[in-house]
This record gives structure tokens, C-alpha cells and sequence, in this order.
């Protein structure tokens, strides 16, 4: 299966969902009765996408550092932790439409963006070395 979302517009939709999960519990409404882990998750994970968008190596990076592949894979392991963390957190009866609407986002994007190398894996180049014993 190949990727079918471009990394020009996974690299547009990585800043918009970075701040819209900065600014989840003023979206949402849950300021009043929200703490903690429920608090904090989106709040640091949007934060952290924002300097992974940043730095990725695509159109819209502005600092080309981060590749690709790296950015996919810690988006299936932030989407992953946060679709699971209002029932690791036992935060489930307060805020769970955001963590689960953001966490599978993330781990859609991180695999089906082209080049991800959840669809796409790199096979082993042989450089001449040979392993006989």
C-alpha cells in the first residue's frame, strides 16, 4: 500500500492540529473541571509537534532537520500514547473525545504519509560485506 497523504500536506495540517491541541481545553470548553494528565498530554504533544513541524525535512518545515521517517514514527507513538491515555490515566468520565480524535489522527498521518516507513520499509542495502563464519 503507498502513502496517500503528500508531506506538503502533512507538513500544513502538522501545524494547524499542533495548535489546535495546544489550545484543546479552551477549544473544548474543559478548563473548569480538567487536571493533571488530562491537562498536560495534549498540551505537551502539541507542543511537541509544533517543533517536530519545525524542524521536519519538508515543504513547510522552516528548519529541514528532522527527516520524514523520524516524525512519522513519533507520531504513531504520540497518537498511540494518546488515544490509550484516558484509560492509563483514568481520566475516561472527564476529556476523552480529544485524546481520541488527536491520537488517531496522529496515527493516521504517521503511517499513510508517503515515505512512512510503516507502508514503505527500507530494505537492507548489502554494502560488500559478506557474514560467513
Amino acid at each position: 500500500m503507498k502513502g496517500f497523504i503528500s508531506t506538503k500536506t502533512y507538513g500544513f495540517l502538522n501545524y494547524v492540529v499542533a495548535l489546535l491541541m495546544i489550545s484543546t481545553l479552551w477549544t473544548f470548553g474543559g478548563t473548569l473541571h480538567v487536571g493533571g494528565a488530562a491537562l498536560f498530554l495534549p498540551l505537551i504533544i502539541g507542543w511537541l509537534q509544533l517543533i517536530m513541524a519545525i524542524f521536519a525535512k519538508n515543504e513547510m518545515g522552516f528548519i529541514k532537520q528532522f527527516p520524514m521517517v523520524m516524525h512519522n514514527v513519533g507520531d504513531v507513538i504520540m497518537g498511540s500514547f494518546l488515544f490509550c491515555s484516558p484509560w492509563v490515566y483514568a481520566f475516561s468520565d472527564k476529556m476523552v473525545l480529544p485524546q481520541l480524535v488527536f491520537g488517531a489522527y496522529l496515527l493516521i498521518v504517521g503511517c499513510f504519509t508517503k515515505g512512512s516507513p510503516f507502508i514503505n520499509p527500507q530494505v537492507e542495502e548489502d554494502h560488500g560485506v559478506s557474514y560467513n563464519a
